[in-house]
């Protein structure tokens, strides 16, 4: 049992949503047993700009992707960012351009993480980085699995008239939201919710969710709940008809 459990994070540079979990795990991790080794920041979706603000208008509208663009903004000039939170903690960047590129895996091999934790990471993990973590890579996922695999699952379990948001720390595995479940926390879903609350406070939820886990891993305790892949579904984007339809059980977008 390590005295301190060195963990390295990858994620994206969202600065609205993803920084709330940043923000809560910073702040209250126990840092007498925990060592954040690194930081990753890669950049959101990997496709062209143009196809994320098609793909976010079909979502949320002109108008709604013209307040988030607002709201974006602000954080920027604001200096808010996950980088800057790392930064007064003195915890260092590990650039990447991809977190498969072999250039990176000896980066990361170097470092020597005990444990990899995707949070939000804008790439599938491939098995030259899945296989660098002594006690392997976890993942964060913000849906009940297997039944709710893929993207966006917090939309589709609102939209699905689900009680609560369930939110999912899972092992890494090559086959995507596939590895053993490590733990679960949900989050209400309350009438005409907004999906702007409920993936913040999910955010939040699953720093707090993680730290319990990471504890576990460090103590040898943790309980392996392994997926039964027979009863497993996969969600994409949503489409028009998908936010119609979630409009019309009374959920608001933003």
């Amino acid at each position: 049992m390590p005295d301190r459990l060195r963990v390295l994070f990858v994620t994206e540079d969202d600065p609205l949503y993803v920084i709330r979990f940043f923000e809560v795990f910073l702040r209250e991790y126990p840092a007498d047993t925990m060592e954040i080794c690194g930081i990753t920041i890669d950049r959101p979706w990997h496709e062209p700009i143009w196809k994320t603000l098609r793909r976010l208008t079909g979502l949320y509208g002109i108008g709604g992707v013209a307040r988030l663009g607002t709201r974006f903004l602000r954080a920027r000039l604001s200096g808010r960012s996950i980088a800057r939170l790392a930064a007064e903690r003195s915890i260092p960047m590990v650039p990447a351009i991809s977190v498969n590129a072999p250039e990176y895996v000896a980066r990361v091999r170097q470092l020597a993480p005990d444990v990899i934790v995707s949070v939000a990471a804008p790439e599938i993990f491939r098995a030259d980085i899945l296989r660098v973590p002594r006690l392997g890579c976890i993942n964060i996922h913000s849906g009940r699995l297997p039944v709710y695999r893929g993207m966006m699952p917090t939309f589709w379990q609102m939209l699905h008239g689900e009680p609560n948001v369930t939110v999912t720390v899972h092992e890494m595995a090559e086959r995507l939201d596939a590895g053993a479940v490590l733990g679960t926390a949900t989050v209400p879903i309350v009438p005409n919710d907004s999906l702007d609350r409920v993936i913040g406070t999910s955010k939040q939820a699953g720093a707090r969710l993680l730290m319990q886990v990471l504890e576990q891993i460090r103590l040898g305790t943790t309980s392996r709940m392994p997926l039964d892949m027979a009863g497993a579904s996969y969600f994409s984007f949503p489409q028009d008809q998908h936010v119609r339809e979630f409009v019309k059980r009374g959920h608001r977008l933003l």
